[in-house]
């Protein structure tokens, strides 16, 4: 295996993981025609020619309960992809996000000689800063998407390279609504509002019924507004059943993903905090974060918190630009109360749009080229 045709091993976790890893899969390919990809990802990956020995969707948990009940399957998981890797030695291997699985496959990889990228420095500066142990002995070399993480990697001896966003380079600064209403539609004239429960299953059970609830009273103060929700791949009987429960007769329109388009379709957007959030960001949407933990999850991560904020455009700005509602406040009534502000309220809406901008620009560097070229020195030595 050589530079000019590398194999790469991967895996990527989740929604969120799959679209980093298929927008990282493309910009290298076009740097190295002849690339070859396989490892755990999903469709979106699966689109640029990777081989899935195992589906995304299997390291979609979160939280300490969520990994006990699947720890058997995950751990059988992780030893068989490491057997494999190990026995056909890619030029390199990079984990996408998913740290808790990923970390011990790097470590494991890396001791037998393999060498290792991680893609998206974990959240040290935010929480669980014990984590830098583990990245200094997974990763020979950490990509990092926000450019204050370096620094920190750096006093801990670890070596990285900021690459911007993909999705900034992906994303437009002026979002396509019109284009995305007609693919998807939608009436230029409704007032459309996204929800984005998650793509975990523990996400809908907790996140999912706040957001239908908090839908349910914004219609009851605004009868013209229509919802739309973009569901993440086999959750869709989960979502079908939830709306039944919890939102019978919401005009609302479930969609096969396409989370991007629903986003800049949308007037406004309930969402859960992640990626979304980073998307919904850059397409210059107003939004309310929501998130809720099994409670066990939410007291194992009490006063580990570094910075007052969970959401991405939050952390980024360092001050709160859009409403989170967390834990006890993830409720229908106060998620409603925060988005019916939003739309109630134009001149916000437009200063948020100029904040939105300059993250977006901040974050837009060519992550493909930055990320290739920080692989081809790994490749070369």
């Amino acid at each position: 295996m050589t530079t000019t045709d590398p194999r790469l091993g991967l895996v990527a976790g989740e929604a969120s993981g799959d679209l980093l890893a298929s927008l990282l899969l493309q910009g290298l390919k076009a740097r190295w025609p002849a690339l070859t990809s396989a490892g755990i990802g999903g469709p979106r990956m699966q689109a640029q020619g990777f081989d899935a020995w195992w589906p995304s969707h299997k390291l979609s948990i979160f939280g300490y309960w969520d990994a006990i009940k699947h720890i058997r399957e995950l751990l059988a998981i992780r030893r068989q992809l490491g057997d494999r890797l190990i026995a056909e030695r890619p030029s390199v291997f990079v984990g996408v996000d998913a740290p808790d699985f990923n970390f011990g496959l790097e470590q494991r990889l890396r001791e037998s000689g393999i060498k290792t990228v991680h893609f998206v420095c974990p959240s040290i500066w935010a929480w669980r800063a014990e984590r830098v142990d583990k990245i200094r002995r997974s990763a020979d070399h950490v990509l990092c998407l926000f450019p204050f993480e370096p620094e920190i990697l750096a006093k801990a001896g670890i070596a990285s390279t900021y690459v911007g966003h993909p999705l900034a380079d992906q994303i437009p600064f002026e979002p396509p609504r019109e284009d995305a209403r007609r693919e998807l539609g939608i009436d230029e004239r409704a007032t459309l509002v996204a929800l984005l429960p998650g793509s975990r299953r523990s996400e809908l059970t907790y996140i999912g019924p706040a957001l239908l609830d908090a839908a349910q009273r914004m219609r009851k103060a605004r009868p013209e507004l229509s919802f739309v929700i973009p569901v993440a791949p086999g959750l869709r009987a989960m979502v079908e059943a939830l709306v039944a429960q919890h939102g019978p007769d919401l005009p609302l329109t479930l969609l096969d993903g396409r989370a991007q388009d629903a986003l800049a379709a949308c007037d406004l957007t309930l969402v859960a905090s992640g990626t979304a959030t980073l998307e919904a960001a850059l397409l210059k949407r107003p939004m309310v974060i929501a998130y809720k933990l099994h409670w066990f999850n939410a007291w194992r991560m009490k006063g580990k918190a570094l910075l007052p904020w969970v959401g991405l455009p939050n952390v980024l700005a360092r001050e709160t630009l859009v409403p989170e509602c967390l834990q006890d406040d993830c409720t229908g009534e106060k998620i409603a109360r925060e988005g019916l502000a939003w739309l109630d309220d134009a001149p916000r809406r437009a200063r948020l749009h100029d904040r939105f901008q300059e993250i977006h620009q901040q974050l837009r560097c060519n992550t493909a080229r930055r990320a290739g070229d920080a692989i081809a020195k790994i490749l070369a030595g």
